[in-house]
């Protein structure tokens, strides 16, 4: 049968700048054996481009086609929902050019959408004109309901937290497009053209990855290379299809 990957990266095949010991040969075998995959991130501020170009530096043989961000998934659902339709943009340039690529302009006055990524940009100005542009009709857009992001020297503020301040301060809920959402999971299975039993994701994260996975129907595989122990499990009413120490134990001769 037909198969093939949804990959979380942070935690599955590197942690920080350091990539996670035999990632490298589970991914190049990917592509040498033409398995398809994707590796598919809340992160909203890179393009697909500077992400693929950051994993060839560090030795995965992969091309644009193998990424699908939450940037993404966000611009093709507006694209969906009202076409050719205007947004304010509380992001950064990978966000910023999927709402283009699909048609959206990015406005600083009476927009359709209030869109909300991560980055290192946002600011109480923009947090301000969000609010009252969300008082006075605009929809709000998460791209993704991660609290906090890792960095280089530790953790910032992530999509969800800044979302979560302009809930409080609106009385409106944003809707949330990334992972653990069904929207980015089928569209990124769209994306290899694989079907609902042919799809695997594997992650370190129980409450995106896994869990969208489990929601989804996909089979789940968890690596403990992240953010998950073991003994973490027992805190969930839903439990991954595998389990492994890493991404390297994972035997593609055994799918």
């Amino acid at each position: 049968m037909k198969r093939g990957f949804l990959i979380d990266m942070d935690g599955v095949v590197y942690r920080g700048k350091e990539v996670i010991p035999g990632a490298r040969e589970f991914i190049n075998t990917l592509v040498k054996k033409e398995i398809p995959f994707t590796f598919f991130t809340n992160n909203s501020q890179r393009t697909r481009r500077d992400i693929a170009i950051k994993m060839n530096r560090l030795g995965f043989e992969i091309a644009e086609k193998n990424v699908f961000t939450c940037a993404m998934a966000t611009a093709r659902f507006l694209k969906s929902q009202k076409p050719d339709g205007t947004a304010f943009v509380i992001g950064e340039g990978g966000l910023l050019y999927a709402l283009h690529f699909n048609g959206y302009a990015v406005v600083d006055h009476d927009p359709d959408y209030v869109v909300v990524g991560e980055g290192r940009m946002v600011n109480m100005e923009a947090v301000e004109c969000a609010v009252n542009m969300i008082f006075n009709g605009a929809r709000l857009i998460a791209t993704n309901p991660d609290p906090n992001c890792p960095t280089a020297t530790g953790m910032r503020p992530g999509c969800g937290a800044i979302a979560a301040m302009l809930e409080i301060a609106t009385g409106v809920k944003a809707f949330s497009v990334g992972k653990p959402s069904p929207i980015m999971l089928r569209e990124a299975r769209k994306e290899l053209e694989l079907s609902t039993a042919e799809t695997t994701i594997i992650g370190d994260t129980m409450d995106t990855d896994i869990l969208g996975g489990v929601q989804m129907g996909y089979r789940t595989i968890l690596v403990l290379s992240g953010n998950t122990k073991k003994e973490d499990l027992r805190h969930f009413a839903y439990r991954p299809n595998e389990v492994f120490d890493s991404i390297a134990d994972i035997k593609l001769d055994e799918e």
